[in-house]
C-alpha cells in the first residue's frame, strides 16, 4: 500500500455537477493530498450510513492541499453525498490502495471507460506530454474530463460507442493506433479484457485500476476478492483470490484473471 492512510475530517471547497449523475467535487485535506498517489482511492463516510463508500481519487494538488473526486450516483450512499455543500465537513479514510507505477519518461497509454477515466487523471497530471489519454463513452453527452486532460499537456482522444463525438467505435480500438511503452487502464471489465490482450500484444506492461464493491477498504472484511495469479509467495500459475482494496486497486494485468 503506497503511504500510510489516515481518518481525517476534509472541507468541501468546491462541487459541480458534470453530468446528470456525475459530480466533481474538490476536497480541503493538506495532510491526506501530501501523502496520496494517481491510482488510491478513499473511503468517505456519510451519516447514517453503516458503510463508507469507495471514490476513486480524480486529482491531487498538494500545494493547494486538496484532493479531487468525480464519481457517479449508483446508490442511496452516492446520491447522499452528492447533495452536500461547499462548506461541509467531509470524513475521509485516505489514501487507500497501490497506485499506478509511473515512470514519467516512458510513453504510456491511458485507456478509460465511463467513469473509469477519473482515476487517470492524476497519471495524466504527472506524466504531461508522455501521456496519451484515450477516453470511451456512450454517447457525447457522457464525456467527462476532456478538457482537464488537455491541461495536463496529454494526448487526448476520446471514442463514443455512437458516433457522436470524437472516434466512432471501442476505446480500444483507438487505442490500438497509438505507440506506447506501458498502459495504465480502468473502465468495465470487457475492456479491461481488450487492453489486457493488447498490452499482451505489443509485449508492453500493463496496469489495470479495477473496480468492486468495498466495505472496508483495508482488506479486514474481504468483500472485494478477485481472482489472481503469479504472486510472490505463491507457486507459478497457482490462482489465488486477493482483495482489490487492499492488493490492488490497480494490479500488474499478468495477475488477474478476468
Amino acid at each position: 500500500m503506497t503511504g500510510k492512510y489516515d481518518s481525517q475530517q476534509g472541507k468541501l471547497i468546491r462541487a459541480d455537477k458534470l453530468t446528470a449523475d456525475i459530480f466533481d467535487f474538490t476536497v480541503e485535506c493538506p495532510e491526506l493530498a501530501e501523502k496520496a498517489a494517481p491510482g488510491q482511492f478513499a473511503q468517505i463516510y456519510l451519516p447514517g450510513h453503516a458503510l463508507r463508500r469507495p471514490i476513486s481519487i480524480c486529482g491531487i494538488d498538494r500545494e493547494q492541499g486538496t484532493l479531487r473526486f468525480v464519481f457517479q450516483i449508483r446508490g442511496q450512499g452516492t446520491a447522499e453525498l452528492a447533495e452536500f455543500q461547499v462548506g461541509q465537513s467531509i470524513e475521509l479514510l485516505a489514501p487507500l490502495g497501490n497506485g499506478f507505477p509511473i515512470e514519467k519518461g516512458k510513453r504510456t497509454l491511458l485507456v478509460g471507460g465511463g467513469i473509469g477515466v477519473p482515476p487517470l487523471l492524476g497519471a495524466a497530471a504527472e506524466l504531461g506530454e508522455n501521456a496519451i489519454a484515450v477516453l470511451g463513452f456512450r454517447t457525447k453527452s457522457a464525456v467527462i474530463l476532456e478538457r482537464d486532460f488537455e491541461k495536463t499537456g496529454a494526448k487526448t482522444l476520446i471514442a463514443t460507442d455512437d458516433g457522436s463525438y470524437g472516434f466512432h467505435g471501442l476505446v480500444t480500438e483507438l487505442a490500438k493506433q497509438e505507440d506506447f511503452e506501458v498502459i495504465f487502464a480502468c473502465g468495465p471489465t470487457p475492456m479491461l479484457k481488450a487492453v489486457k490482450a493488447l498490452a499482451e500484444e505489443k509485449e508492453v506492461p500493463c496496469y489495470l485500476s479495477l473496480e468492486e464493491r468495498m466495505a472496508c477498504g483495508i482488506g479486514a472484511c474481504l468483500g472485494c476478492a478477485v481472482l489472481l495469479t503469479e504472486c510472490k509467495g505463491h507457486a507459478p500459475d497457482q490462482k489465488y483470490y486477493g482483495h482489490v482494496c487492499k492488493d490492488g486497486p490497480v494490479f500488474d494485468s499478468r495477475r488477474v484473471i478476468l
